[in-house]
């Protein structure tokens, strides 16, 4: 059973939805203490970081996601929720995230236009369950303006080239983070969420 967390920032509908296509059960929660039910938890999350942490924080969920991934539970940001796994960001300002991932969330160059939206490609960066039948150059889904810089190469999942080569997901242990929507990439998406919830049973 997963948990997907519900603060107000989410696309909780889509997420689910593509979940009970896989046949994994799961449930939307507002409640931080329901995340104790849960063998595994779902992050996601559109809009600003610096809102999306205050939100977590009213909430109570801080505390306990922390909690959760200490006590072994597998964790999963999609979107903005990838990013919050981050030390911080500099989106409007500076502000800490969750602090589960070392790295910080940057703005793209001037260069490139924003927000990075529509299809590109993967290249696979760990040999991991996570990545069973995703190929290097599997296309996904992304619509972000931010992105993450790791700073530990471990904990580098996929990375993206949009000008400049981004981290498009990680994987440190049981947390992980795709910056992609898997729950709008059509195949390779749906595989990468039938793959965590095999993590997770």
């Amino acid at each position: 059973m997963i948990a997907i967390i519900d603060y107000g920032a989410g696309n909780l509908k889509n997420v689910k939805h593509a979940l009970t296509l896989l046949n994994i059960d799961s449930y939307i929660t507002g409640n931080p203490r329901e995340l104790t039910q849960a063998d595994g938890i779902i992050l996601p999350g559109v809009g600003a970081f610096g809102e999306a942490m205050k939100r977590l924080r009213e909430q109570g969920f801080v505390d306990e996601i922390v909690s959760q991934v200490n006590d072994g539970k597998p964790l999963l940001g999609i979107c903005l929720g990838m990013q919050l796994l981050f030390d911080k960001s500099y989106e409007h300002g500076e502000h800490d995230g969750l602090g589960l991932i070392d790295g910080e969330i940057v703005r793209f160059s001037s260069r490139e236009k924003v927000p990075h939206m529509g299809w590109n490609q993967l290249r696979l960066k760990q040999t991991t369950p996570l990545n069973d039948r995703v190929q290097d150059g599997d296309y996904v889904y992304f619509v972000h303006s931010y992105y993450a810089r790791a700073k530990d190469e471990n904990d580098i999942l996929h990375e993206t080239t949009y000008g400049d080569t981004f981290t498009s997901a990680v994987k440190r242990d049981h947390v992980m983070g795709m910056q992609y929507h898997p729950e709008k990439s059509s195949r390779v998406g749906m595989q990468l969420l039938k793959n965590f919830g095999e993590m997770v049973r």
